[in-house]
């Protein structure tokens, strides 16, 4: 995560990338494909020794209006994504392209995110606390229960700011339950 202190939530574009081939394909000119307010999910297969994403890419993909971008790998240049506010979720940071050691593979196609799996037009849920994908079929429901779960959360700590116990305000208001729908 690179600095970002809101809620970004939008539709999956995914990509895929895989070791080069000679010559080289394409890095990042899938953008112009991504609709305004999706999420870009990028596969790079945990890759740490080179990047996918840099200041070119968080800079028109700010200006275009795309959501934010997750990424199964790492990705440099930060600063332009602390300057724009560019919601930006890696593995971490690292100055080495991926200019003739990666290419795109595919878009739009089921991709791997550490353990997670991505398919297309999944929900993406990203926050300073990380980052959530909800199966596109089950984003109405789980919507539902974490609106739930967030009043319930406001109403325990109103609660407690009274003089409850924790035990006593979760169990008022059946809070273990909620955890366990959706």
């Amino acid at each position: 995560m690179i600095s970002f202190t809101q809620v970004s939530v939008g539709p999956a574009f995914t990509v895929r990338y895989v070791p080069a081939s000679d010559p080289p394909g394409s890095v990042g000119d899938f953008i112009d494909d991504v609709a305004v307010g999706d999420f870009v999910v990028i596969d790079n297969g945990g890759r740490t020794g080179c990047t996918v994403w840099g200041d070119i890419l968080t800079q028109y993909a700010a200006i275009r209006g795309i959501a934010g971008s997750v990424i199964d790998g790492v990705c440099r240049d930060v600063d332009r994504a602390i300057k724009d506010g560019y919601p930006l979720f890696t593995a971490g940071r690292w100055m080495r392209t991926g200019k003739d050691r990666v290419q795109v593979g595919g878009v739009n196609e089921s991709v791997g995110i550490g353990r997670v799996r991505v398919n297309p037009r999944d929900i993406v849920v990203a926050d300073a606390n990380g980052v959530v994908i909800v199966p596109r079929d089950r984003a109405r429901g789980v919507a539902e229960v974490a609106r739930k779960i967030e009043k319930s959360e406001e109403s325990i700590r109103e609660l407690i700011a009274g003089g409850a116990t924790l035990t006593e305000a979760r169990e008022q208001l059946g809070y273990h339950i909620l955890q366990r729908q959706g």
